[in-house]
């Protein structure tokens, strides 16, 4: 059946049984700010009923499309069959048009890559305020998590960033920091990343916490010729960046994988961990 809902949605939605604690809601929203269709697979357990009001620690993941490569279902089964508190995972399906949704909101790359961060954002916003007053997520900022996988995690940290009123966490896996205003310059090869310079301009500071991994064999490029793969070099720096603005240990978990690499084989790992953090946070 096709709802009207607020704000400018329209969705259908499916509801299937994945097992005896996980059951999952599948929603096909047409967006007018994207102006497609997007999918959504929401995550919770099985005793969630929306007319009790209860709420949970929800956490929204950009590259929803790649759950079962994140192995999602079986770390939240074992997590809902555990007892302990759970958590809900919103998950957003990219598609062809990922490059250019994901970035930073308003400050594409030198390529014009991110044009549409924008409307992704904005996107973002509006669902999230749709699902607190249908289903009662997202109700309490300090339990409300965003996290994102390379440039899906560049994505999480922008919108956290621009929307501190609804996150309070943000969990970044192998974060795309590398993402440039300008074409790479040997003369000056740190120069010109737009997320660095986000943060280091931005008139105040933040309440985020803020969770990033990297694998030291995320990649092989060494820009600067440091010694230290970039990958590890940005998110290094960008930590730099945050505690010049007064965040503290306390603020930023920082987990370094050795022998991680940029792929769901090393995220899936951890990410169990971090939604332990999500929660305990």
């Amino acid at each position: 059946m096709l709802l009207r809902i607020p704000d400018s949605f329209f969705t259908s939605k499916k509801k299937q049984i994945f097992n005896d604690h996980l059951m999952i809601y599948n929603l096909t929203i047409r967006s007018r700010v994207l102006a497609r269709k997007v999918k959504v697979d929401i995550y919770l357990p099985t005793e969630y009923d929306k007319r009790e009001k209860m709420h949970y620690p929800t956490l929204l993941l950009n590259d929803g499309q790649d759950a079962e490569m994140l192995k999602l279902q079986k770390t939240l089964t074992h997590s809902y069959k555990s007892g302990d508190e759970k958590m809900i995972v919103v998950a957003v399906r990219a598609n062809e048009n990922r490059l250019w949704e994901y970035g930073t909101a308003g400050i594409p790359d030198y390529e014009g890559r991110g044009d549409r961060a924008l409307s992704y954002s904005e996107f973002i916003r509006r669902l999230v305020n749709y699902l607190r007053n249908r289903y009662h997520f997202f109700t309490d900022q300090s339990y409300s998590s965003i996290a994102g996988f390379s440039l899906g995690g560049l994505s999480a940290l922008d919108i956290a960033w621009n929307y501190d009123n609804i996150f309070s966490k943000v969990g970044v896996f192998s974060g795309s920091f590398w993402w440039r205003s300008k074409a790479f310059e040997e003369q000056n090869p740190d120069a010109d990343r737009i997320m660095h310079h986000i943060i280091e301009h931005s008139q105040r500071e933040r309440n985020l916490q803020f969770w990033f991994e990297a694998g030291t064999k995320d990649e092989t490029s060494d820009r600067n010729n440091n010694g230290i793969i970039d990958a590890i070099d940005d998110t290094l720096d960008l930590i730099k960046s945050l505690k010049a603005k007064g965040y503290s240990d306390n603020d930023i978990r920082y987990i370094q994988i050795e022998g991680g690499e940029h792929n769901f084989n090393t995220w899936s790992e951890v990410f169990p961990e971090f939604l332990e953090w999500c929660i305990r946070n």
